[in-house]
């Protein structure tokens, strides 16, 4: 059963790329029990709970029953998604990001229905858009900026950022849109049930009548397909057919840039895209949206006009004009300073906190897997040195709150560089080439 719901969603991405105006009518059938087990197993084992305390293994262990009976809801339509539960993560050095946490039953629905707007939609999402979809990542996103500026007529950035843009979505608007592609009353009814479902917040029920939450697996694709009408598909086949100049798009999730190569033709889009975005009901950061001058020819006009060269910043990284060996231009990039200080002091805190809860031989494993982690997401072509600055700042916050476990001097630091050598940590690497494309021609 399984294995014919997975064929019907190869049928469905085969019909929606051959036909792009097609409206599919009949999928919440899909749905079924089959379907939704194997939603159960892709999650995550480990994930948080939401608002019902179940935990993916406590739901398994009467599976069959609990997915026959959610189905039986589903098709009388008196499934109802319970709140999600609001908890908060630091996004910056000053704020915080809002999570919703759906209930374990919601988490397998919304799984299941992801996967089949995701059969419908990869066929339309343009190849601008990185973020949340398999297979295309933020490294992918971020070589394809290097691409551009480095070897297309890119002379000014657009650093775009869309205020507080999970949590003002449109539902009527997202409504509206799914509608292009979605037919199926009772398919769109679940979507409409969980962008109402709310949430709770310290234990209030608080209502929801904008916004898609992060933190379940449908919002993902749901900010996506808003974003491919509202900004992928107008700005590549509407405004760029229009402008003279270079100019290319890249996204990921509701983080983007624009590099375009005319500044008359990158300050009026910067105007346009504000407008845009207000028709939707979203508004652009006024204090963290600006369009700048960048490329190979910046820093010779930063010297002349007696001024620091621009940077600018996308996906942790601050973006600079750099020079090749040879001498040449080359788009530098380096782990943000707001990314280093959060990483360091995040480090400090848990060094703190395992310091003398656990042995150190438990918690130097975990240490090891965090530098591997970081080195995962930051060891880009060209970061090599940030890297290391964070690799040699861990050391030393592990060897001061090793020698603070009591009043004496637990850790000297002869025994800590004994014990490093017994035990290395692993040192920065380079993880993601991005200069591969130099073996391309630069297009004057």
């Amino acid at each position: 059963m399984e294995n014919m719901t997975k064929s019907k969603l190869v049928l469905i991405s085969e019909r929606a790329r051959r036909e792009p105006l097609c409206r599919f009518t009949c999928l919440a059938h899909l749905l079924d029990v089959e379907f939704l087990k194997s939603s159960y197993h892709e999650l995550g084992k480990d994930r948080a709970g939401g608002v019902d305390g179940v935990s993916w293994k406590e739901y398994g262990e009467r599976l069959e029953e609990n997915i026959e009976e959610l189905v039986m809801r589903m098709k009388a339509r008196q499934y109802r998604p319970q709140p999600s539960l609001r908890v908060y993560i630091p996004k910056d050095e000053k704020t915080m990001r809002a999570l919703g946490l759906p209930a374990l039953e919601d988490k397998i629905v919304q799984k299941g229905m992801a996967m089949i707007l995701g059969a419908i939609y990869e066929q339309d999402f343009l190849e601008c858009s990185y973020g949340l979809r398999k297979g295309r990542g933020c490294h992918q996103a971020l070589k394809e900026v290097n691409t551009a500026v480095t070897m297309k007529r890119i002379n000014h950035v657009i650093e775009a950022d869309i205020k507080g843009f999970f949590d003002h979505v449109s539902h009527e608007w997202m409504m509206k849109l799914l509608e292009r592609r979605v037919g199926d009353p009772s398919f769109l009814l679940l979507i409409r049930r969980f962008l109402k479902a709310g949430y709770v917040e310290e234990g209030a029920f608080v209502e929801t009548s904008e916004g898609t939450p992060q933190g379940g697996n449908l919002s993902p694709m749901l900010s996506n397909i808003f974003l491919h009408y509202v900004l992928d598909e107008w700005l590549e086949k509407t405004v760029k057919t229009q402008m003279r100049g270079e100019c290319r798009l890249v996204r990921y999730a509701d983080d983007f840039i624009c590099m375009l190569q005319c500044q008359d033709e990158a300050e009026g889009l910067q105007a346009m895209l504000s407008r845009r975005f207000s028709e939707f009901g979203l508004e652009l950061h006024p204090e963290k949206t600006r369009t700048l001058s960048f490329g190979r020819y910046e820093k010779e006009n930063a010297d002349r006009q007696k001024r620091k060269a621009n940077t600018f910043y996308f996906l942790g990284f601050t973006h600079f004009c750099g020079q090749s060996r040879k001498g040449g231009f080359l788009l530098g990039r380096k782990t943000s300073g707001k990314k280093f200080r959060r990483r360091c002091t995040e480090m400090k805190l848990w060094l703190k906190s395992v310091r003398n809860s656990l042995a150190l031989k438990e918690w130097w494993p975990v240490l090891a897997s965090k530098l591997t982690g970081h080195y995962e997401y930051y060891g880009v072509s060209g970061n090599y040195f940030p890297m290391l600055h964070y690799y040699r700042s861990v050391i030393r916050l592990a060897g001061k709150w090793l020698n603070r476990r009591s009043q004496k001097r637990s850790m000297t630091r002869e025994k800590f560089h004994a014990y490093m050598e017994r035990y290395p940590l692993p040192k920065p690497a380079i993880r993601h080439n991005f200069y591969d494309c130099f073996d391309l021609k630069f297009v004057t």
